[in-house]
């Protein structure tokens, strides 16, 4: 597993509980989804954007949604956000949603590392790495990570090491060929 990590997170002040929800037990191998019939529900968060915008995950509903976990700090970070890039301008206008989570961080060091790298997508602003808190056992201090909601809001992959372009296609492309829920 390639990646970084930080320091230790704090409790959780914007993360909202979800009973019955998503409990990491382990990595997704890579282009890989979970079997729809073994997936979690995801649970809900909330925050503010880089920009300042407020922020909360229902926003998400009904959409596929890569949720990538990264900091200006981390060396892979500046090798994935631009491949993360390119798969965001491809599928924009579909039913994918992109949205970063810059972790234990200084605001104006992570925006300079969007404007760097060209990432067009949000991020929410997370110093405290509250947003994988939200997401029981999930290991908030693994930098880069991603997970994949799907479009009826349950935990689709969970990947805990940088995730090349290529395999981040083909679980999209195995995501957007689900039938959407009714």
């Amino acid at each position: 597993m390639t990646g970084c990590s930080g320091g230790s997170a704090s409790n959780a002040s914007t993360a909202t509980e979800n009973s019955g929800g998503f409990d990491f037990e382990g990595n997704t191998p890579l282009g890989e989804v979970i079997p729809a019939s073994a997936r979690e529900s995801a649970p809900d968060f909330d925050g503010e954007l880089l920009d300042g915008t407020a922020f909360e995950s229902s926003e998400l509903a009904g959409s596929i949604t890569v949720v990538n976990f990264w900091g200006s700090w981390c060396a892979p970070c500046r090798v994935e956000t631009p491949e993360f890039q390119a798969v965001y301008a491809d599928v924009a206008q579909s039913d994918v949603r992109f949205l970063g989570v810059d972790v234990k961080d200084n605001r104006q060091l992570a925006q300079a590392f969007v404007d760097s790298v060209g990432a067009e997508y949000p991020s929410l602003f997370d110093p405290r790495g509250e947003v994988a808190l939200a997401f029981r056992g999930f290991p908030a201090n693994v930098v880069p990570s991603t997970i994949l909601i799907d479009r009826a809001g349950q935990v689709a992959a969970v990947y805990v090491a940088v995730v090349p372009e290529d395999d981040l296609r083909q679980a999209l492309d195995t995501l957007m060929a689900e039938e959407a829920p009714r």
